[in-house]
C-alpha cells in the first residue's frame, strides 16, 4: 500500500496535496472531510485533524511543519526544499513555523472559531475583532518580505510556498482591509496560476 495523504476541500492541508503534485510523489491522496463523523480521518488522526500522512508501514504523522519537510525528503535534491545543515533549509522551515503558528493558529483559528477562545458568546465579536487587527499585522510582514521578491526563499517555489499558498488564498476572502497587500496580491496570482495547484484544486473539488 502507498503512502496516504488525508486532505479535506478548502483545509490547509491544501499546501501538502501541492507538494505531492509538484513532485509526482507516490502518495495517494484521500479525500477526508474531518466534520464528517464517517470520515477516515477520525482513524487515522485522534484529533479528526488534516492532514496526516499514513505511511505504508502503518505510522502516522500529522502536522504541516512535519509532513512538509517529509513529503520534500521523499525527493532527495528537490529544489522544493535545501540540503541539511544549510541557511535555505533553515529558512524554509522558519516560514513554515511562522505559518503555522502565527497565521493559522494565532490568526485565522481565533477569527473562524472565536468560540475556542471565549466562552461568553457576548465576547466572540470582540475575539474576532482582535484577533483580526493581529492577523492584519502579520500579514503585512510577509507582504514586505515578498515586495522584492517572486517566493519566500531562495527565488524559487520551495515547500513553504506551497503552504503560504493556502493562507493567501484565505486572505482574499477577509474584507477590503486585507485587499490592499499589493505583493501578496501578486503573489496569489502566480501560485495560484501553476499547474500543481490546479491540480490538487480540481481533484479536491
Amino acid at each position: 500500500m502507498p503512502h496516504q495523504l488525508f486532505v479535506s476541500p478548502g483545509a490547509c492541508s491544501l499546501g501538502a496535496h501541492v507538494v505531492v503534485r509538484e513532485l509526482d510523489l507516490p502518495v495517494e491522496i484521500v479525500l477526508s472531510p474531518p466534520r464528517d463523523p464517517a470520515s477516515r480521518i477520525h482513524s487515522v488522526n485522534p484529533l479528526g485533524r488534516v492532514p496526516a500522512l499514513l505511511l505504508d508501514d502503518g505510522t502516522v504523522i500529522t502536522e504541516n511543519s512535519a509532513i512538509l519537510p517529509f513529503l520534500a525528503d521523499l525527493a532527495p535534491g528537490t529544489s522544493l526544499f535545501a540540503p541539511a545543515g544549510s541557511a535555505e533549509r533553515g529558512l524554509i522551515q522558519s516560514w513554515i513555523g511562522y505559518f503555522s503558528a502565527e497565521v493559522h493558529a494565532g490568526g485565522f483559528r481565533q477569527v473562524n472559531r472565536p468560540e475556542r477562545y471565549a466562552e461568553d458568546p457576548a465576547s466572540h465579536e470582540g475575539v474576532r475583532a482582535q484577533s483580526r487587527r493581529t492577523l492584519h499585522a502579520t500579514v503585512a510582514h510577509i507582504d514586505r518580505h515578498l515586495a522584492t521578491r517572486d517566493w519566500l526563499v531562495g527565488g524559487r517555489f520551495t515547500i513553504a510556498d506551497a503552504y503560504l499558498g493556502v493562507f493567501v488564498r484565505w486572505i482574499a476572502r477577509l474584507g477590503p482591509e486585507f485587499a490592499e497587500f499589493d505583493a501578496l496580491n501578486r503573489y496569489r496570482e502566480a501560485y495560484q496560476a501553476r499547474p500543481s495547484v490546479l491540480a490538487a484544486l480540481a481533484a479536491e473539488g
